[in-house]
């Protein structure tokens, strides 16, 4: 990866974030509603709760670029598991674009598991302290 373009990592990252941000918010601030809405797919209202920890714990770790590597493949998992439970009814345009939506986002989840967050990211700052030479070698060489 070229350092002109390093800077990419950090907004890639908070979009991303910001979806699960909201999400997990909105599940705590709507309780109630969301615990109907799971229950009617089959699923446990009582999940809600890890369900928000998970998306507000990853979202936060994710803007941060810490960890990106370890977590990334595990929110690839949870937006083709959501978009399995939640965005089959394909009948209905919206959940079309949902479950897309999640595809999408899962794609994106495996590159960032792939490459990382080495831009502008705690990952990054703390690969450079532990090894400025292999940092500068590896955006160079496109891992």
């Amino acid at each position: 990866m070229d350092d002109d373009y390093a800077w990419i990592d950090l907004p890639v990252r908070l979009l991303m974030a910001s979806l699960f941000l909201e999400s997990g918010i909105g599940k705590l601030f709507n309780s109630a509603a969301m615990e109907t809405y799971m229950r009617s797919f089959g699923v446990p209202g009582i999940l809600l709760w890890p369900a928000a920890a998970w998306e507000i714990g990853s979202s936060l770790l994710l803007a941060l670029g810490l960890g990106t590597r370890r977590i990334a493949p595990l929110l690839a998992g949870w937006c083709l598991l959501t978009a399995t439970i939640f965005h089959t009814n394909f009948s209905d345009h919206v959940m079309v674009i949902m479950f897309f939506k999640n595809m999408v986002m899962a794609g994106g989840f495996l590159m960032l598991a792939k490459y990382g967050a080495t831009g502008l990211s705690l990952d990054g700052w703390i690969e450079q302290k532990r090894d400025p030479d292999r940092v500068r070698d590896a955006r160079f060489s496109g891992r």
